[in-house]
């Protein structure tokens, strides 16, 4: 059965990359259009990774990653930050939130792929 990525992203063009990447390697893909969806989505459904941008409306990526490490069920689902951000302060509070790993915009497709079969195979 193909492991369930939720991709939340408020830039409907990176949703579509990151869907169009992912399922082409195999993966199902569920697509959050902020932090708030996503978390709404978490909920109702569990995921194997969960994918997030940092600056969103609703609901930032740090604020949703907090959030869904307070749920059971994704206390160690594997969450990569997928931003613009790359200040190693941004990343510290990534880390600390409980973020699993960090990939920056633009991304390599490919890269993509690689980072994700790393953590859920």
């Amino acid at each position: 059965m193909a492991k369930t990525i939720l991709a939340v992203d408020d830039s409907a063009s990176i949703r579509q990359m990151v869907s169009f990447t992912l399922k082409s390697a195999g993966y199902d893909v569920v697509e959050a259009v902020d932090g708030q969806d996503g978390l709404d989505k978490a909920k109702s459904k569990s995921f194997n990774l969960v994918l997030t941008d940092q600056n969103m409306p609703r609901m930032d990526g740090l604020t949703l990653i907090k959030s869904l490490r307070g749920l059971p069920q994704y206390a160690s689902t594997p969450i990569l930050m997928l931003t613009t951000e790359s200040s190693d302060a941004m990343k510290s509070q990534g880390r600390a939130a409980g973020a699993t790993g960090w990939l920056v915009k633009p991304f390599d497709p490919q890269k993509l792929i690689e980072v994700v079969r790393k953590v859920i195979g």
